[in-house]
This record gives C-alpha cells, structure tokens and sequence, in this order.
C-alpha cells in the first residue's frame, strides 16, 4: 500500500484593513478656504467648457470675470507676506 500523502495547507486569507478617512478638525471652512475651493471649481468649469489654460487661469486673475452672483472677497485679515517667498519679491 502506498504512503498517503500530507495535504498542503490552505493559504491564509489576509485580513484587509480598512483605512480611516481624514477629517478635518473643524466642521466649517474658513473664507480664505472657501475662496480657494470656489477658484478651483471656476477653473475646472472653464477647463471643462473647452477653454484652453492659458485663458482660464486669466480669467481667474480677472476678479471682473467672476459671474455676478459671486459675492467672495480675500479675507483682510490674512498677511500674504507670510505665504510669499523670499526669492519672489523681486
């Protein structure tokens, strides 16, 4: 009678681990990130409307472009000297 032979055990299953979504700490965004968010979303939609690059982003520097209903202002409170380099202040 032949030897029986051993069975190979069944590979494990790996345990997957579901990653956790990052939140933001505050549940409201400041006027400074709502600005930002709606520029994003201008520049998408003008990219989106078959506008080439060079035209959207210029329109986007052109605050007289924005559609009327755009009320959004830069906050004043917000010192631009802290974001700029040192190398661009030429």
């Amino acid at each position: 009678m032949p030897a029986r032979r051993k069975k190979k055990a069944a590979p494990r299953k790996r345990v997957r681990t579901v990653k956790r979504v990052r939140t933001v700490k505050e549940p409201y965004h400041t006027k400074l990130e709502v600005y930002a968010i709606w520029l994003n979303e201008y520049y998408k939609s003008l990219k989106a409307a078959g506008f080439p690059e060079e035209i959207c982003l210029s329109l986007i520097m052109d605050k007289e472009s924005y559609p009327a209903w755009v009320n959004f202002e830069l906050p004043k409170n917000v010192d631009p000297s802290k974001y700029l380099d040192e190398e661009d202040e030429d």
